[in-house]
């Protein structure tokens, strides 16, 4: 016999499947809803449909959005010179925060790991590829592609990637490939960089 009621369960077992949160942490949550008096699970279920529901890919980056195209791929105010490829949405979110970037953005959605079993096929990198013909074809000046993949194995064996798949823009001229400077520590995630790391990992980025 179930001590909790199925409904009860089923919330704690949903909030267990987020990342980090565990089965007394998804309890807790759960709880906190029950006593609630202003109807904030009814909010956060209703938010939750709405997201479901209204976000998309941007066409171009791949950065969540309510349109198309995303503000910042529409804006004529950023620098559409210069392209910055991270592996999720987050780090997009991390940057615009820091206030220190002003170009574009392309989301990867994630990182080449064997390990887990994530192939090249498997990520955006086609395209990546149409998104940086599309930007040459725009425009005469050289593009500069910022690799901001995270500072593990597997965001080196990614950026080692990208410098293949552009290695003939290379030779020509036309792409200008730099990485992320050391500034950010091994095994770290962009999304908990601090302002200041950020500024400076960007302004130390190195070619590749």
């Amino acid at each position: 016999m179930s001590v909790l009621p199925k409904s009860v369960e089923n919330v704690i077992n949903e909030f267990s499947k987020l990342p980090g949160v565990g089965p007394k942490s998804a309890a807790r949550m759960t709880y906190h809803f029950l006593r609630s008096p202003n109807k904030d699970a009814s909010k956060l279920g209703e938010s939750l449909l709405e997201m479901d529901e209204k976000t998309k890919f941007c066409v171009s980056c791949f950065n969540v959005t309510d349109q198309d195209i995303c503000d910042i791929c529409s804006s004529t105010q950023r620098d559409h010179s210069t392209i910055c490829i991270v592996e999720e949405p987050l780090d997009v979110v991390a940057f615009e925060n820091s206030g220190i970037f002003n170009g574009l953005y392309f989301v990867l959605g994630g990182v080449i790991s064997p390990a887990e079993g994530i192939t090249a096929s498997e990520l955006r990198f086609k395209e990546l590829e149409e998104r940086v013909k599309s930007v040459l074809n725009e425009s005469e000046k050289k593009l500069e592609l910022i690799v901001a993949t995270n500072p593990s194995l597997e965001g080196e064996a990614t950026a080692s990637y990208i410098l293949d798949i552009f290695d003939t823009f290379i030779k020509e001229g036309k792409i200008h490939i730099s990485r992320l400077a050391m500034g950010l520590p091994t095994g770290a995630d962009l999304e908990y960089a601090d302002r200041l790391t950020l500024k400076r990992a960007l302004e130390g980025r190195r070619d590749i």
